[in-house]
């Protein structure tokens, strides 16, 4: 099932290298695939997000809460493709690091409302990339959580979870 990865920071570099070694087809869309930040990914994998999406049945969403909105609306029609949200809400205040958003919307909402017709799940957004890049290595496989509410495509979300190694 192709993949494409919105965004190649820790997240998005880590998932797609990944994925990559148990044989999933990877893209990665980038607002400027030519950054030489970018070097260390192939570029026959790197596209504009939205020429990326085009033949993904799976979006995964690596951006900054900050970014996510732009990104999401600049890829087009996400319709009846399932949409992984691995975004935090997050924002620096006056007293730090915050949450964004109030409390009665989840990123995740925040998300599906700006991909209208998509699957959209949350997970992949409660640990660091340098966890999940060795989550199979820990003795006993860590958890991640996956909320979304379609049972058919949550089985193909859990099935990437499970390929990082996540119970």
């Amino acid at each position: 099932m192709p993949v494409a990865i919105i965004g190649a920071g820790a997240v998005g570099a880590t998932l797609g290298q990944a994925w990559l070694k148990h044989g999933q087809d990877v893209i990665w869309g980038l607002r400027n695939p030519a950054d030489p930040k970018y070097a260390g990914l192939t570029k026959e994998r790197v596209k504009a997000p939205a020429e990326a999406v085009k033949e993904a049945e799976i979006v995964v969403i690596a951006t900054p809460w900050s970014a996510t909105q732009a990104a999401v609306k600049s890829l087009g029609s996400l319709a009846g493709k399932i949409v992984i949200d691995c975004t935090n809400p997050l924002g620096m205040g006056p007293d730090g690091l915050q949450l964004v958003l109030g409390f009665d919307t989840s990123a995740g909402e925040q998300v599906a409302s700006w991909a209208p017709d998509a699957f959209v799940f949350k997970t992949l957004n409660t640990t660091g990339a340098g966890n999940m890049a060795k989550a199979g290595e820990y003795p006993v496989k860590p958890l991640m959580l996956v909320a979304g509410d379609d049972a058919a495509r949550k089985a193909v979300v859990m099935e990437l979870v499970g390929i990082l190694g996540f119970e």
